[in-house]
């Protein structure tokens, strides 16, 4: 085969350490963009991004010369330090250690962005926790409840 071609589309979510919802609403932007950066830079592409307080999720067209685990090693390490030194907070930010990452099929791409659109609707009728836990039940992802957020 002379050429290589792929099409890989991760759902990726991560949260606030203990579930804190602290992510300033005033920041989520910027906050947004500066991940939407990372992503990029590493030649990923970010197909659609959003956050609530206490958690984000991201679609991103995946480049397989990269790994889910050291992108998101790079986006948290760098996010966290970015929304420390902005003045939204008065007290120690963390991600959550760990993340979600769940393949999407092309065909599911923008039901998948609407989904990540509307977080902020999505989160006035069910927590974090529980929508965390229906995606690993709808990957068929084995889980221990009290090992998911520490």
């Amino acid at each position: 085969m002379a050429n290589t071609y792929t099409k890989i589309h991760l759902h990726f979510v991560f949260g606030v350490l203990s579930r804190d919802r602290i992510l300033p609403p005033e920041g989520s932007e910027e906050v947004r963009r500066y991940i939407t950066g990372i992503v990029q830079n590493r030649k990923h592409k970010m197909l659609c991004i959003n956050n609530v307080p206490d958690h984000v999720h991201m679609l991103v067209g995946f480049n397989p010369s990269d790994s889910p685990s050291n992108l998101m090693r790079e986006v948290k390490a760098n996010s966290a330090k970015f929304i420390k030194e902005q003045s939204w907070m008065k007290f120690r930010f963390q991600w959550q250690e760990g993340y979600g990452a769940f393949s999407v099929g092309y065909s599911q791409i923008a039901a998948k962005c609407k989904y990540i659109e509307d977080q902020q609707e999505h989160h006035r009728r069910i927590s974090f926790a529980e929508e965390y836990e229906m995606l690993l039940r709808k990957y068929d992802i084995a889980f221990n409840r009290k090992y998911i957020f520490k």
